[in-house]
């Protein structure tokens, strides 16, 4: 092998040894959080699919940063592990401070945008969509990040398909003063919604609350569900040229 073909051999090897995402192999659904009357409710699903298979069924996305917020995420688990690494770095490096101060909500949003910002600018982006809410002094917390790096806060926030089949509920049906009860009802009637129209969830979910007490994050359950709608046993009457 002379040096040229060394040189391309290094390149190549270089290359193939990457350990940039891709393309999202094990993937996470929506996630959907409001605000309600006395902090944050979230909801996930615990599924993890591989390609249009649902591999894992046991896949928590929900995960408590810091004192005062819980981050919930779409799209590539593995990237998602990168990212509660890199977070538990940033609440160690602020604790090491011990200055009685902590990172709120809004840092650590306005740290997951400019982390997910810099990675697409790299060509190299984190193939996830984030919600981060949280509750420090009295004030609720609740945003959203894609990977690209788009951003906003909302008083309810959607992920996946949840933006599209979630959200029209939400805004129908949310108002400032909800309990934790009504809360709870409302993101289980959007999960039950996306359970029956998006091939990607599965009937095993969690809710996280966080107020200013602390993250509790629930123990995983099945919701209700009926299958006998006449559209879901025979959904081509009626459609012309379809199989």
């Amino acid at each position: 092998m002379d040096s040229n073909q060394a040189k391309q051999h290094n390149l190549v090897g270089s290359e193939s040894a990457s350990e940039r995402t891709l393309y999202p192999y094990v993937t996470g659904s929506s996630v959907v959080a409001i605000k309600y009357k006395d902090g944050i409710l979230m909801a996930a699903d615990m599924g993890g699919s591989y390609g249009s298979t649902l591999r894992y069924k046991s896949v928590e996305r929900l995960k408590p940063t810091g004192k005062h917020s819980i981050l919930g995420a779409s799209g590539e688990i593995s990237d998602f592990q990168e990212i509660l690494r890199s977070l538990d770095e940033l609440i160690l490096y602020d604790n090491m401070w011990d200055d009685g101060n902590s990172l709120g909500p809004k840092e650590v949003h306005s740290y997951l945008t400019r982390m997910m910002y810099n990675r697409r600018n790299k060509f190299n982006p984190l193939w996830n969509s984030l919600i981060l809410g949280g509750v420090k002094n009295g004030q609720k917390y609740l945003g959203m990040v894609s990977m690209i790096g788009v951003n906003f806060e909302d008083n309810h926030v959607a992920t996946g398909f949840g933006n599209h089949l979630a959200r029209p509920i939400l805004r129908d049906e949310w108002h400032e003063n909800l309990s934790f009860e009504d809360g709870v009802k409302l993101l289980e009637k959007c999960m039950r919604v996306l359970l029956y129209r998006d091939r990607s969830a599965v009937n095993k979910l969690q809710i996280a609350k966080i107020t200013e007490e602390g993250v509790t994050i629930s123990q995983p359950y099945a919701l209700k569900t009926f299958w006998g709608f006449a559209a879901f046993e025979n959904p081509t009457v009626g459609a012309e040229g379809s199989w």
